[in-house]
């Protein structure tokens, strides 16, 4: 059955997947293979929605999971600035188009921003599944799923639905049915629709109430 953390987990595996075709890209560039640029410029909405989405975990996942395991969040927290840090060098290199700069930022943002992610499936989200009751985990992802501005809502959704597999997008599309009244889904659903093009069809064999 499809749950809050679901949607946790539809997002961690966008971030990894993004940051590998951007890695994949940077290294090519500095080895001098032409037409990655747009490729490689992909980090910067990667990382604003990064941003956005580890805004959202401190202001509601980690006191959460505070009140139920005192200083686990502390670590959690101390990756996120080090992800800015990754990403303000990962900038800089771009800038200053240091091809060979850029490829060593971008690995060292994809390293860190790995072992992040499997520590928090692993460890921090083990825990708010285990031990704070599905209801809060809800209110909490709500508050997560708020953070990102209403107006870059098609934006975000034309990044993510690309980057996850079939089992990601159902329970996507199912939660945002869950949270959203139906006009407002019936639009989600068209963004949906228009990001994954002819996979539409399998989501629509999944979940047959979606509009064909």
């Amino acid at each position: 059955m499809t749950g809050p953390i679901d949607a946790i987990t539809a997002m961690h595996n966008a971030f990894r997947k993004d940051m590998e075709g951007i890695d994949a890209a940077a290294l090519g560039a500095a080895r001098g293979q032409p037409g990655l640029e747009a490729a490689l410029e992909r980090f910067r909405f990667c990382n604003e929605v990064l941003v956005v989405h580890a805004h959202g975990e401190e202001i509601a996942v980690f006191p959460a999971v505070e009140a139920v395991a005192p200083l686990v969040a502390e670590a959690y927290e101390k990756d996120h600035r080090g992800l800015d840090a990754a990403f303000d060098a990962l900038n800089e290199a771009v800038s200053a188009g240091d091809a060979l700069a850029t490829a060593r930022a971008t690995a060292a943002f994809k390293f860190h921003l790995d072992v992040h992610l499997y520590k928090e499936d692993t460890h921090l989200y083990r825990i708010f599944k285990e031990r704070i009751p599905v209801p809060d985990q809800g209110k909490a992802v709500g508050i997560m799923a708020a953070e990102m501005p209403p107006e870059r809502q098609p934006e975000f959704i034309a990044w993510l639905f690309p980057l996850i597999g079939d089992d990601d997008r159902e329970n996507m599309l199912r939660i945002l049915q869950m949270v959203s009244p139906p006009e407002a889904f019936a639009g989600v659903a068209q963004l949906v629709k228009r990001a994954v093009g002819d996979d539409w069809a399998e989501l629509t064999r999944r979940i047959p109430e979606l509009p064909a």
